[in-house]
């Protein structure tokens, strides 16, 4: 952490997001919009914010993240990541809780490749005996 900011990177499926954390007013911004915005779905965003309820430093901190690749849902667990990486360097206190509730392990489940000889990664095509 330098100075009163602090930065984490955070990844989930194909998702990158980068994250900037600093005493404010609890203003989240996500690629330059403000995050009600970028995600319209309301379950995202308390995606995001759970960290920060656990914490209950909703109104402390102005976040702004900078997120790529992926869909909705890893962009979400990405930034959440990235998040709780974030308060555990402004608090090492915190780190406890948040390993607890799972915030600070990374998910490492992806999509299996699809395999020669079948139709997805494990569908195969029908099987006719005669």
């Amino acid at each position: 952490m330098q100075g009163d900011k602090s930065y984490a990177t955070g990844r989930r499926k194909t998702a990158i997001a980068r994250v900037w954390v600093k005493p404010g007013t609890g203003k989240i911004v996500i690629n330059h919009q403000p995050m009600s915005e970028y995600f319209r779905r309301q379950t995202l965003g308390l995606i995001v914010r759970q960290p920060l309820e656990l914490l209950d430093v909703k109104d402390s901190f102005d976040i702004s993240a900078l997120v790529d690749g992926g869909g909705w849902s890893g962009q979400a667990g990405a930034i959440q990541l990235a998040l709780a990486r974030c308060l555990v360097q402004f608090n090492e206190g915190d780190r406890k809780s948040l390993r607890k509730e799972g915030y600070l392990t990374r998910d490492s489940r992806c999509v299996e490749r699809k395999k020669y000889g079948k139709k997805k990664a494990r569908k195969s095509f029908q099987f006719s005996k005669r």
